[in-house]
């Protein structure tokens, strides 16, 4: 019996408070390391979908602040892709000033815009374009370490999809 076996019941264990946030993130770090990338993109995917975690804009402003500036510009250019008139349109539609509008944004642009502004964004891309959810999904799931910044709650549901997925 492998850690995906057990990752049903350790959501369950985190929701009733018997096992910590730090047992979590470990069986995270364990479960990241041997699951094919598909998998983890589809179990975030779930994850920004549920009702049962914050909404999706909500956990990719997070991850966009733990990000590192090509990172960040990776996901802007995702976003940016994912809708008719691109980085420019969701900015007018979002209200913001100062998000770059033409061309790639470059990590030097993408470090001047803000998590509130890529919660503004990412909520009107994917009005959209509700593609965009799994899109952002993919992307992250190429950056697991990144993704335990979701929070341990999300995590756990996270690990949980990933064990029903298996079954």
């Amino acid at each position: 019996m492998g850690i995906l076996d057990d990752l049903g019941n350790l959501a369950k264990q985190f929701s009733s408070g018997a096992v910590s946030e730090t047992d979590v993130h470990n069986a995270y770090d364990q479960t990241a390391r041997s699951v094919p990338q598909q998998s983890l993109a589809d179990a975030l995917s779930h994850t920004f979908n549920s009702d049962q975690t914050p909404p999706f804009e909500q956990m990719l402003s997070n991850l966009f602040k733990q990000s590192t500036p090509d990172q960040k510009a990776a996901l802007l250019n995702q976003l940016a892709a994912a809708v008719p008139g691109g980085l420019a349109s969701l900015a007018t539609a979002a209200g913001l000033k100062g998000v770059p509008s033409a061309g790639d944004v470059s990590p030097q642009q993408a470090q001047q815009v803000t998590p509130q502004q890529v919660q503004t964004i990412a909520q009107q891309a994917a009005k959209k374009n509700p593609t965009i959810v799994d899109q952002a999904a993919s992307f992250y799931a190429q950056h697991p370490t990144l993704v335990k910044s979701i929070g341990a709650g999300a995590l756990a549901l996270l690990m949980s999809r990933m064990s029903q997925a298996r079954r």
